[in-house]
């Protein structure tokens, strides 16, 4: 079967390839108002920031009937941006594309970024690959709703990644949440750690 892939999602792969789970640099998450996702994208990565939008893969018949997996974003009014420039250049940089943006901020009356930690998106990107089949996407409504222990996996494929483990149709499932998203990926119980999230706020 023939896989179409987009520009953006072509150097998904390449980003989470480059992501270092050292790396102290935090990002931020944009809702969009419009669904120029592709565009603006394209927008800010000509401007020189790096930008990550969460794919799966779909099936579609073409025109032929033909079966076809192509690659489409998870959420389409929402995309994150590395923040290699400093607040003050991002918002110029926001101000200036012609597209309705908005930065999700820490409080309503706060006009400082909500900064989404390093560590906590690169295990987000990681867990959003879209090569790995089993998982789940919740809105953040959804993911908040979800009871669960904060916990470290400590064995198998998911091994040093961090969330929520919360039961979902008899099954176990490692939640991570960002603002605007969750995923989830089925882990086993005994493969997790219970944290002391005391002044963690990274999960």
């Amino acid at each position: 079967m023939k896989t179409t892939r987009n520009t953006v999602p072509s150097e998904q792969p390449a980003i989470l390839q480059q992501a270092d789970a050292n790396d102290n640099i935090p990002w931020f998450a944009l809702r969009l108002f419009n669904t120029r996702q592709q565009e603006i994208a394209e927008s800010l990565q000509d401007k020189g920031l790096t930008v990550f939008i969460p794919m799966e893969y779909a099936t579609v018949e073409d025109r032929e009937q033909r079966v076809k997996h192509v690659l489409r974003p998870v959420v389409r009014n929402l995309l994150f941006i590395k923040n290699t420039m400093g607040q003050q250049a991002i918002r110029e940089i926001i101000r200036n594309i012609p597209y309705p943006i908005s930065v999700i901020r820490k409080e309503r009356e706060n006009l400082d970024y909500y900064e989404i930690p390093a560590r906590q998106m690169f295990e987000f990107m990681a867990m959003c690959n879209p090569d790995i089949l089993v998982k789940k996407y919740l809105s953040e409504a959804q993911a908040k709703l979800k009871a669960g222990t904060p916990v470290l996996v400590t064995h198998g494929p998911l091994r040093g990644l961090r969330g929520k483990l919360v039961r979902s149709n008899k099954h176990y499932f490692l939640l991570k949440e960002v603002p605007g998203v969750g995923v989830m990926l089925k882990v086993t119980r005994w493969c997790c750690k219970p944290l002391d999230t005391t002044g963690n706020n990274c999960l």
